[in-house]
């Protein structure tokens, strides 16, 4: 079971991150920055599923990052890296819902989607390592 947490959390923030930024990418009016950089890549085709990116698979990916994020403290019992890796998809899902109504969430929303990339990318180049022998022997 540890084993399955452990790869569900080492590639499902990666999958979360991943799949937010390729979302947003789509979405030329919500995210004209991120959406040009997707066209420059090839993506501009995604353009016509605009609706579909940012009502659906956009917080659908960051209730993932999230959830991922939040099940990797049992993998690796580090709240801070844990506690990370949740606010840019807490920062991304508020903007994207309560937050919508005010000019200011789209850089709220560049914001999350920005630091979801960041600590991927840190748990790419510095992973994770369990602090904690089992429930009883943990080491500061």
């Amino acid at each position: 079971m540890k084993t399955v947490i452990k790869l569900l959390a080492r590639i499902g923030d990666k999958v979360g991150s991943l799949g937010a930024v390729v979302a947003a990418m789509g979405c030329s009016m919500c995210f004209p920055a991120i959406a040009s950089l997707g066209a420059a890549v090839g993506l501009g085709f995604l353009s016509q599923w605009e609706g579909l990116f940012i009502n659906t698979l956009l917080p659908i990916f960051a209730w993932l990052a999230l959830l991922i994020n939040a099940l990797g403290w049992f993998s690796h019992r580090q709240w801070h890296r844990s506690l990370l890796g949740m606010i840019g998809p807490v920062i991304l899902l508020l903007s994207l819902y309560p937050w919508f109504q005010y000019g200011w969430s789209s850089y709220a929303t560049y914001g999350g989607i920005i630091m979801m990339l960041m600590i991927s990318v840190w748990d790419l180049v510095s992973p994770a390592s369990r602090r904690c022998d089992d429930d009883d022997n943990c080491t500061v």
